[in-house]
């Protein structure tokens, strides 16, 4: 059964272009004000380890090939694909495809696919999600932990492997479906300041840490680090709607706890 929606859409947009926050507390207000240009930090990026070991290259593929295939029988996975094609979740992403037939995938942060199950579990996830939906276009993945062996290993599996770090900054200039599990709140954070605007906010979608978990914590310890890194999220928070991922075993739970769906709506 899919996982129930929480649509968020308290909050107002001045027309200058300012956010106001509402504070839970006392009833205050504060101006965020996300409207700086960002500066333009692109930086060529190749593996540290430049050479390719095609043995390792066959070995991982295989390790993949069965981390796809235990992946698709599970019931996290049946809970995964019932989720998306539940009526309500459907109907977010076709208003984000528009009159597109096609999402393109940018993946940020991966982690390395050679040395751990978590991320292997999450890029075995994304694959299953190509082969079963006709919307799901083309994938770019960036790492810069990735090596040489694991970016062939993308490549064959046919994904792109990006030559220049984003730093999370790109502009959704079309449909985007960003997949970035588990990744660290500025991340999060540039990727939402880089498409603040509602003509490239909207054709964005996010898989990643819960934005709500991220308000709870801001707002429970108020001098804490994710209140400085995190001021897109929670300033957005407001015009976001979250759809919670089910977890339902615990082989699933490392790779995919705290994670949601994330749409975005313009303030009125």
């Amino acid at each position: 059964m899919a996982a129930s929606a929480k649509t968020l859409t308290v909050g107002n947009c001045s027309l200058n272009g300012e956010w106001t926050v509402v504070g839970r507390r006392h009833g205050k207000q504060r101006r965020y004000v996300p409207r700086i240009k960002l500066p333009e930090v692109r930086e060529a990026w190749t593996p540290a380890d430049a050479n390719i070991d095609s043995e390792r290259v066959s070995k991982l593929l295989q390790m993949l090939d069965i981390c796809m295939k235990r992946m698709e029988t599970s019931q996290f996975y049946q809970c995964f694909v019932e989720q998306i094609e539940n009526s309500e979740t459907f109907s977010c992403f076709r208003q984000v495809l528009g009159s597109e037939s096609e999402m393109q995938v940018v993946v940020y942060g991966i982690g390395s696919i050679d040395s751990y199950e978590t991320p292997r579990l999450q890029l075995s996830l994304l694959l299953l999600m190509k082969r079963k939906f006709s919307w799901i276009g083309g994938i770019e993945v960036f790492d810069p932990i990735l090596s040489a062996t694991e970016s062939q290993v993308l490549q064959d599996l046919g994904c792109s492997v990006l030559s220049v770090n984003e730093q999370g900054r790109r502009c959704a200039l079309k449909p985007t479906l960003f997949y970035m599990p588990h990744c660290e709140a500025e991340l999060y954070d540039n990727l939402l300041h880089a498409n603040q605007e509602a003509a490239t906010l909207k054709n964005v979608v996010l898989f990643g840490n819960s934005f709500e978990t991220y308000e709870e914590y801001a707002s429970a310890i108020r001098n804490s680090s994710i209140v400085h890194s995190a001021g897109h999220i929670l300033a957005l928070k407001k015009f976001t709607s979250e759809y919670k991922i089910q977890i339902v075993s615990d082989d699933s739970f490392k790779a995919f706890h705290d994670s949601s769906w994330h749409f975005f709506h313009q303030c009125a």
